[in-house]
């Protein structure tokens, strides 16, 4: 069973987190000497010379109301990745606790992991791609704190059914992660209206990916107010800068935008699919819900060493674990999609004129 009062780092029970006066006055405040600013401004026509809302608190509000759940049960970091090292460091102790991944998946999980001195343990997704949960049981002992399950997974696009990650959370005495990072492209529904009937869920969204502000470095948690609580103990007290917060203020008020833009990089995903259906070197098309494309190819290192000569940047997979000769495309404009696959014909007009 689940207790979230083992599975925190003892030292982070014990922590004092840095405690800011913006935190504690109620709102009517006219006049801020707390802080240390420079209270005759900045050079810039902005105010920027205050700092930000340590905890974000409008942005939530709006969050909560799209997403049917509580601000409370909201955190707001510097992308996901600050999500995903804060569980490292709030529940992880170093050289002794592990966590569990599912390859071939988000290289950011293992990363984080070896920056905090914890081991990584892995059940690899089957031949299909898809969830192994024997082998997640299996691997699971009594020092393992965190499941990470990337759905719609990257790099290889399919979404996990609801319900066998529901199953995992059941059994698991630890945290499981669920990345979102794609869902908005999926058929597959998020699992934020779980939040409440799993209290070892973490669901993992952001800003990069559906709404298009990746140059922002937004990132989102949701889960249970107690775990929300220790992100904020544990977090930076400025983790998100007022023009971020600002502009984020702005796109949640457009949001009819980003709806309208998904619907147009699913259609031109689907079109994509298509076309490369036609092309003689590509010898697979994985099932996708997400932004991009992983496909299989006769020879992908020199597939993409010509794209690049084309001035085509795609993301090389061929020495990721069980994605050998893959290459992942992220689905771009009408016409950059025509300019990758003008490539790909020039590519097999190259490739013939050696076999004959």
């Amino acid at each position: 069973m689940f207790d979230l009062e083992k599975i925190v780092r003892e030292n982070i029970k014990r922590l004092t987190p840095y405690s800011s006066a913006r935190k504690e006055f109620d709102g009517a405040a006219q006049i801020f000497l707390d802080a240390n600013e420079n209270s005759f401004g900045s050079p810039l026509s902005e105010n920027y010379n205050r700092y930000p809302d340590p905890l974000q608190t409008e942005i939530k509000k709006k969050i909560a109301a799209m997403n049917n759940v509580k601000a409370n049960e909201i955190f707001i970091g510097n992308g996901s990745d600050e999500a995903i090292d804060l569980l490292f460091r709030i529940f992880c102790e170093p050289k002794i606790d592990n966590v569990l991944i599912c390859p071939p998946t988000y290289g950011m999980y293992e990363v984080s992991a070896e920056i905090n001195d914890i081991k990584v343990k892995r059940a690899n997704l089957n031949e299909d791609f898809q969830l192994d949960s024997a082998a997640i049981e299996k691997a699971i002992d009594e020092n393992t704190k965190l499941l990470f399950i990337c759905s719609p997974n990257n790099p290889t696009g399919n979404a996990f059914a609801k319900f066998e990650i529901s199953n995992l959370a059941k059994a698991f005495a630890g945290l499981v992660v669920v990345d979102e990072a794609y869902i908005h492209f999926s058929r597959e529904k998020s699992l934020l209206s779980e939040i409440n009937n799993f209290p070892n869920l973490v669901v993992l969204q952001t800003f990069s990916k559906a709404w298009g502000l990746a140059g922002l470095r937004v990132g989102l948690a949701f889960t249970n107010k107690e775990i929300i609580e220790l992100f904020n103990k544990v977090k930076p007290p400025y983790n998100v800068s007022q023009i971020v917060q600002e502009t984020i203020l702005r796109a949640l008020e457009n949001k009819t935008n980003v709806e309208k833009t998904i619907g147009e990089i699913i259609y031109e995903r689907e079109k994509l699919i298509g076309k490369l259906q036609e092309v003689s070197f590509v010898r697979k098309i994985y099932p996708t819900e997400a932004n991009f494309i992983l496909i299989k190819t006769i020879d992908a290192e020199k597939t993409y060493k010509f794209l690049l000569n084309e001035k085509i940047v795609v993301r090389n997979r061929n020495n990721v674990e069980m994605c050998e000769g893959c290459l992942r495309i992220t689905i771009g404009t009408k016409d950059e999609n025509r300019s990758l696959l003008k490539a790909f014909k020039k590519y097999e007009v190259y490739e013939k004129s050696f076999i004959y």
